[in-house]
């Protein structure tokens, strides 16, 4: 295990560091025990003092943004990358082999293939072969492949939220995997800091809209991660939605139930499934968006509705926290010997 001394605080950098994601990973790593934020960046602002951009961390984190230049990163032993998707892959090659590890918050390297990548991301894969070398960072179900991984690809945040929410009954075989049905609403920040009409709060204030329907760039991510598990095919429906909320996802799942199956049995599969996970809480009550609020918690609830025979879940994240730079910071523990709540709560 290569564990950190006090002596030795881990040298870590975030690069895209003015955006949410990034913004969060200054959060949380701000405290420092055992941790140095050495470099930060951030193209269009560069030469802008952190706290000019995110006004919280005046005179917390006393760094000024600097443009990308790899040669900067030399002896870093962590560096996340907290970029819009398809980014990452510019910029990931040219920092392997300067600095010890890398943990990419964005889509590149979660797919299996290029092609994949390609139809859902509609763009091509410039680093394709990195992409069986990448870690898909849920650490409640590749813990162990991630304390020794170089390259770990962060989960999206719905991936995160609808995953966990599926991981218990897959791997019990207590439901069918066709046909599973995802529906989750997302706060606004998701969608990142770049502003846009549609995103603008006259447009989402007082509505709800889905959007990507069938097309979701995450429906692949969430797939494959279940075919993992169940191994076999795996089919759903994924419809995501947009509410007038900063931050959180609330995610709603049905599914069929292999056969007759007691609420109690169904709550007992979850508690000991995530029995031992810092960071899952299984609820019999219905959660709450701001119950996890920054947060790296998940707080799930499992139910079988009474009328269908249907398994009904419900979980809940901080898509900035659980859904990113939290998730993120974790996985760093995991690679660095720290325990997983270091500087998480």
């Amino acid at each position: 295990m290569n564990t950190q001394s006090a002596a030795a605080p881990l040298r870590v950098a975030i690069v895209g560091a003015s955006g949410y994601s990034g913004g969060e990973l200054l959060r949380l790593l701000a405290p420092g025990t055992g941790v140095h934020i050495a470099h930060v960046t951030a193209h269009t602002l560069a030469g802008k003092p952190v706290g000019e951009v995110h006004p919280i961390l005046a005179g917390v984190v006393p760094l000024t943004f600097s443009s990308f230049k790899p040669e900067d990163f030399a002896g870093m032993d962590c560096v996340f990358v907290a970029l819009p998707s398809g980014e990452a892959m510019e910029i990931v090659p040219a920092l392997q082999g300067k600095v010890g590890r890398i943990i990419d918050l964005g889509g590149d390297f979660r797919l299996p293939t290029a092609e994949m990548y390609e139809r859902y991301y509609k763009k091509p894969h410039t680093a394709p072969s990195l992409l069986g070398n990448a870690v898909y960072g849920l650490p409640e179900l590749m813990r162990e492949q991630i304390r020794s991984a170089e390259l770990v690809a962060n989960p999206g945040c719905y991936p995160t939220s609808a995953i966990l929410a599926l991981l218990p009954a897959i791997a019990a075989g207590l439901i069918d995997t066709r046909g599973i049905v995802i529906n989750a609403l997302s706060g606004v920040s998701g969608a990142g800091r770049s502003s846009s009409v549609e995103l603008s709060f006259s447009e989402v204030n007082e509505s709800i809209r889905a959007y990507k329907i069938g097309t979701h760039q995450h429906i692949p991510e969430i797939r494959t991660t279940l075919e993992r598990v169940a191994d076999m095919p795996v089919t759903l429906s994924f419809i995501p939605h947009l509410i007038p909320i900063t931050r959180g996802i609330y995610t709603t799942v049905h599914a069929d139930l292999k056969t007759d199956v007691s609420p109690e049995t169904v709550a007992k599969t979850y508690a000991d499934y995530y029995r031992n996970e810092p960071f899952v809480r299984v609820a019999s009550r219905i959660p709450e968006i701001r119950s996890v609020l920054y947060t790296n918690y998940c707080d799930i609830a499992a139910f079988v509705e009474p009328h269908t025979g249907k398994l009904v879940v419900i979980s809940v994240i901080d898509n900035l926290v659980k859904g990113a730079a939290g998730q993120a910071i974790q996985n760093m523990n995991i690679m660095f010997g720290f325990p997983e709540q270091h500087l998480l709560k």
